[in-house]
């Protein structure tokens, strides 16, 4: 657990009556733990990338016999991961896909799908939108259980198409580290700018949050956009003053490096 969105899961976990209790392991905010295996657990659930913090995990198989199943909200389509580490790989095309949310996509290993099918089979009552049967069901029928919306489903093939035509995942990853690179070497050269992750090789390259010293980071956010620069508030819950910079592919890293110096400009001018 190292951010807002791995705390909902142990706490969803946690409250579900037929469930036992996780183990749960934490880290400091602005780092994350380390996956270790554990006999008594079934699944080991973690994100790919921490939107809340700017903390990036690398997808890892602990050991043992659980399945890893992996939140890639914000990851997937900009991080590298390994298939061979992961058991249920999920994700929403709001992020690294440029679309909109809404819509539940997963990889799933043949050994999760193979527990989705044990657990329906144990006749356990579910309700459909936990139900993974369905989804599995239908995802090998080639429908939707729902119908979902055309213009989710265009921007999404419209993206998957820009990104497979330029060279796939590694393309899109690069194009993450190229504009990742820009914003933290801009943040170390800055006497007002830190990044908030201390240790480099937990940076996300796709959401990099960035501390700021002597100046309000809600007012630079203000300012930027009063002036059309939009989303680079900090997170709500986080509580410190900090800029969070999105770094998504379909963000051109020369926008990121032209933000870098309107943040310069107003800084400049708030100190004055």
């Amino acid at each position: 657990m190292f951010g807002e969105f791995s705390s909902k899961f142990a706490e969803a976990s946690a409250a579900a009556p037929h469930l036992a209790d996780p183990v749960v392991l934490s880290s400091d905010t602005g780092t994350h733990p380390t996956p270790v295996a554990d006999a008594t657990c079934d699944i080991y659930a973690y994100p790919h990338n921490e939107t809340s913090t700017g903390v990036a995990l690398t997808p890892v198989r602990p050991g043992g016999d659980g399945l890893v199943v992996v939140d890639a909200t914000s990851a997937a389509g900009g991080l590298m991961w390994d298939p061979a580490n992961v058991d249920v790989y999920y994700f929403a095309p709001q992020k690294c896909f440029a679309g909109d949310g809404g819509l539940w996509i997963a990889a799933c290993s043949p050994r999760a799908v193979e527990r989705i099918r044990e657990i329906k089979a144990t006749k356990r009552w579910q309700p459909a939108s936990l139900d993974l049967s369905i989804a599995l069901d239908n995802s090998v029928a080639n429908q939707t259980y729902n119908t979902p919306a055309l213009a989710t489903l265009i921007m999404l093939d419209e993206q998957v198409q820009w990104m497979n035509t330029n060279g796939g995942l590694q393309w899109a990853a690069n194009r993450s580290a190229e504009s990742a690179r820009t914003l933290y070497s801009w943040a170390e050269s800055r006497a007002f700018a830190t990044p908030f992750v201390a240790n480099p090789a937990q940076r996300s390259n796709v959401v990099g949050t960035i501390d700021i010293d002597g100046v309000d980071a809600n007012q630079i956010s203000a300012i930027l956009r009063a002036n059309g620069v939009v989303d680079t508030d900090s997170y709500r819950k986080l509580g410190r003053n900090q800029l969070r910079i999105g770094m998504f592919p379909a963000i051109d890293p020369a926008d990121v490096a032209a933000l870098t110096g309107c943040i310069d400009v107003v800084v400049e001018h708030l100190s004055s």
